[in-house]
């Protein structure tokens, strides 16, 4: 007869518990510009302390009036600690309503860079993003009840992809994860659960991988379908069955059944969510030139707009609560000033930010060149001494304003993708640069081959291999030589 036994053990756990004010502050810093005023309409109609301003308010809104009153005989105001309490209020009060006033001020010195038919104009400077497809694609993580750091990093290795919803074959998924503080091995899983969203393959790093994930658990113990969407691909795609048959020593109808079943994979998952449902964005910066130095003006509209109820102005001037009232009222000031303060970190930060990228792409914003140099968060994370995860929520979804036009703050990051003869990081963007200039000048009945773009660059002093070329070639949709010729 077996015996259950039981007993009670200890076992320390490390777990990174954010507070809800935290992960509220977190939340605002990612959201771009026209999500963050929907976000703050929804906190105003929870904080019926604060509205937005009318114009009819203006007239309303006069000094001192919070000069406190002393309260009449019949407010319930029931000992001496309630009375200390309402004065607290009322001075709360005041502090919430200068810091409101500072808002005010801050936004017209920045209108007064931006000139007011240039306002005007703005409302014209939209640009489209792909938005809908894409958060559905992410709602899918929902009922695994991730949290929140985990859901972060699979957003961004998603924001990551190219429009075909590929990670580049050299992706550091491991440093990116670590900027979320998640292990290796846990975001090596998290990388398989996404691949296995709707539509599958979505962040493969190459196609192979992008067709095993959309096999069937059948047809992934069927060890001949994996093998000719992995080492036996090269020979699918170029049409070589009867090499496959006898590599496997199978019939040639049987590797054409498989083909088959293949070819109802799709290659290019990403054109499903991420160039389709595009809408529009506002740009959340304007990056201007004032007097040979550029100044990072804020699009932000709705906040200096925010102003405290005119009632529960005049509930609290006069004091006519009871100490639970009073209790309330603070808790909502509290929170006021919270909303605000997160508001002026968001906006901080995207200045810091702003100002790092012009400072590290110096050549493309002052010179104009249109060349972006090798730059990463871990640099901008440096320069500002943050973390790289609060980069990334900065650069998330966010676009700028600049003499050159709109871009998406994510277009001013790129690796290196070599050296060159001074030992100098060159950028993918510089390279892309040179191979689409060296391919729309060769002779279209003797095109150059990846060895011919290794040997032109290299004699422009950039030292790249020739797998980083085929790379990009392949990413700028560019066929290899055989293809090109006429």
């Amino acid at each position: 007869m077996s015996t259950m036994n039981q007993h009670i053990s200890l076992r320390q756990k490390q777990e990174l518990a954010l507070k809800p004010k935290m992960l509220q502050s977190l939340k605002m810093l990612a959201l771009p510009i026209l999500e963050l005023e929907s976000y703050i309409k929804q906190e105003l109609e929870s904080n019926p302390l604060l509205e937005l301003r009318d114009e009819k308010d203006e007239e309303d809104l006069v000094d001192g009036q919070y000069e406190q009153a002393p309260p009449e005989s019949n407010t319930p105001i029931e000992d001496v600690d309630s009375v200390d309490e309402v004065s607290e209020a009322v001075a709360e009060a005041r502090q919430l309503t200068d810091i409101l006033d500072q808002w005010n001020e801050y936004h017209s010195s920045n209108e007064s860079y931006r000139g007011e038919s240039e306002t005007d104009q703005n409302s014209d400077a939209m640009i489209r993003y792909e938005g809908d497809a894409k958060e559905a694609f992410l709602e899918q993580l929902y009922p695994q009840d991730l949290p929140d750091n985990e859901i972060e990093f699979i957003t961004d290795l998603v924001d990551c992809c190219d429009v075909y919803g590929f990670l580049t074959p050299d992706f550091p998924l491991c440093e990116t994860a670590a900027s979320y503080d998640i292990c290796p091995r846990r975001a090596e899983e998290l990388h398989q659960e996404v691949m296995q969203l709707s539509p599958k393959g979505i962040t493969a790093r190459d196609i192979s991988e992008c067709l095993m994930a959309q096999l069937t658990p059948q047809q992934k113990e069927n060890p001949i379908i994996c093998s000719m969407v992995t080492d036996q691909f090269e020979n699918l795609i170029h049409r070589r069955f009867q090499k496959i048959a006898s590599h496997f020593n199978v019939s040639e109808d049987t590797i054409m059944t498989y083909r088959d079943q293949i070819s109802k994979l799709d290659p290019k998952p990403g054109l499903r969510i991420l160039s389709s449902n595009a809408s529009y964005v506002y740009p959340d910066v304007t990056l201007k030139i004032i007097d040979g130095e550029y100044v990072v003006v804020i699009n932000d509209h709705i906040t200096p707009n925010i102003i405290i109820s005119p009632r529960y102005r005049k509930m609290i001037n006069r004091g006519y609560f009871d100490k639970e009232t009073t209790s309330y009222v603070r808790e909502r000031i509290n929170s006021a000033k919270f909303l605000i303060k997160s508001i002026y970190m968001r906006m901080r930060t995207l200045e810091q930010v702003s100002l790092s990228i012009i400072k590290h792409q110096k050549d493309f914003f002052y010179n104009g060149s249109g060349v972006m140099q090798p730059l990463t968060y871990s640099a901008i994370a440096q320069d500002l001494g943050k973390s790289e995860s609060t980069i990334s929520r900065v650069v998330k979804h966010k676009y700028a304003e600049t003499p050159y036009g709109i871009f998406a703050f994510k277009d001013f990051f790129t690796s290196t993708a070599g050296r060159d003869d001074n030992y100098e990081n060159i950028s993918r963007q510089q390279v892309k640069g040179c191979i689409i200039r060296l391919v729309e000048a060769e002779d279209k009945h003797k095109p150059l081959s990846d060895q011919d773009l290794v040997e032109h660059l290299k004699e422009d002093g950039m030292n790249i291999s020739r797998r980083i070329i085929a790379k990009y070639r392949d990413e700028l949709g560019i066929l290899n030589s055989r293809l090109r010729r006429k």
